[in-house]
């Protein structure tokens, strides 16, 4: 009774706040979403192979590996607001200067890094920070709302960048993608995105701490735990597999025979079913064991895949396997980022949970690398979709091994 009333009052003060993460998430995935129905449209063009495109998405996930941490920090010092706007301006400007290109790779791979330097500004970090400062009985619901945003992304992305490539051409589709969302989320996240780390004091200034206590672990204490290791390897070869079938689910169904708007008609339910997968994780998350939930949740992408493997051509199997991928991508980023307030408090959270973002950069940096060699040397997708199902099995077991949460005291 004591944690329904306590999330009742969490949202009633704050409830605006999830969804204006949730906007903001929506931009951070662009690249992620957006590039699949480009892949055949560009190669057709320039004739580059699909491990070349997919370089690209290596290159975010490289960079915002590399630089996770630092972005962490930067969080934690100058708050998540104050982030959050540089990223909702740089992100949707970058994608779609996609869309200015050559048929040179390596111009292709510098605009690229555009993206990749503008997605800094945008990961979980600066989203999951606002709202860990401002609920705590409903933390997990708070979470699942915001990154629901990226489901947003997915339902709907497919079927708008397809329509404007059919509409006008590919770069035309691409710089208007990047015009919406600018348009749609900066005027929003400007005028009201704050977590109490950016609450002004009466000179106007942002306070240097945050108003509400933080406690938590050290970096130190972090990194010496058997936990974190675990949230780290969950977390990479989760976002390996995820991301190389997110950018590449539009061909892959394609290549089983569905047509392009049948093809992002299906890869939309992956967005639709993530929705509920992110919600329905929230309420779990909040009520039960989170490790059980995020293991159970990984599991569901190896009867996705058994799918595609022994019934791929079926339209009814494709739906199902995309249904479910789509519930498990929902919970992922929910249960990592929940899992890391609970294992290590909120003190030091943008630094710890910014090293756990490296894992998830740098799955992204491989997994449609992968998908895309895939393709090239075996002219289809069956080997990934088998790597798949066994990378999801070692993720699973890696979160039920999470050793017990850790308690904090205020400083």
């Amino acid at each position: 009774m004591h944690l329904q009333a306590g999330a009742a009052e969490e949202w009633r003060q704050f409830w605006f706040l999830p969804l204006l993460a949730a906007l903001g998430y929506s931009s951070a995935v662009l690249h992620t979403y957006g590039v699949g129905p480009f892949i055949e449209p560009i190669q057709a063009e320039f004739g580059w192979s699909r491990a070349g495109m997919s370089f690209g998405l290596t290159i975010v996930g490289a960079v915002g590996a590399l630089l996770a941490i630092p972005m962490g920090m930067v969080v934690d010092r100058l708050g998540p607001r104050r982030v959050a706007l540089v990223g909702t301006i740089l992100m949707p400007v970058s994608m779609g200067l996609l869309g200015t290109t050559s048929d040179s790779l390596a111009h292709w791979y510098m605009l690229w890094g555009l993206v990749a330097f503008a997605n800094l500004w945008m990961q979980a970090t600066v989203w999951t920070s606002a709202l860990a400062s401002r609920f705590e009985k409903s933390r997990g619901m708070a979470f699942a709302v915001c990154f629901s945003g990226a489901s947003f992304t997915a339902t709907v992305l497919p079927f708008i960048a397809t329509s404007l490539i059919m509409a006008f051409d590919w770069r035309t589709a691409i710089m208007l993608i990047g015009a919406i969302w600018t348009v749609a989320v900066f005027p929003l996240m400007f005028f009201f995105f704050r977590g109490a780390q950016d609450v002004k004091a009466a000179d106007g200034k942002v306070s240097q701490a945050p108003p509400v206590s933080l406690p938590g672990a050290t970096v130190a204490e972090a990194l010496r735990s058997f936990s974190f290791y675990s949230l780290f390897l969950a977390s990479l070869l989760f976002t390996t597999t995820a991301v190389g079938m997110i950018v590449h689910i539009v061909p892959i169904l394609k290549d089983q025979g569905a047509t392009a708007l049948g093809a992002a008609g299906i890869a939309s339910l992956v967005g639709i079913f993530s929705i509920i997968g992110r919600l329905g994780t929230g309420f779990l998350l909040d009520r039960f064991p989170p490790n059980l939930v995020g293991a159970l949740s990984f599991m569901l992408p190896v009867i996705a895949c058994l799918l595609l493997l022994f019934d791929g051509a079926n339209p009814v199997s494709q739906s199902v396997a995309a249904s479910l991928f789509g519930f498990t991508l929902g919970a992922e980023v929910d249960v990592i980022a929940y899992l890391a307030t609970r294992q290590f408090g909120l003190k030091n959270y943008g630094v710890i949970f910014g090293a756990i973002v490296t894992a998830m950069a740098a799955g992204g940096a491989i997994g449609p690398l992968v998908a895309g060699f895939a393709y090239d040397i075996y002219s289809g997708y069956s080997q990934f979709l088998m790597l798949t199902m066994a990378l999801m099995v070692i993720s699973a077991a890696a979160v039920i091994w999470l050793g017990k949460p850790g308690v904090w005291r205020n400083d």
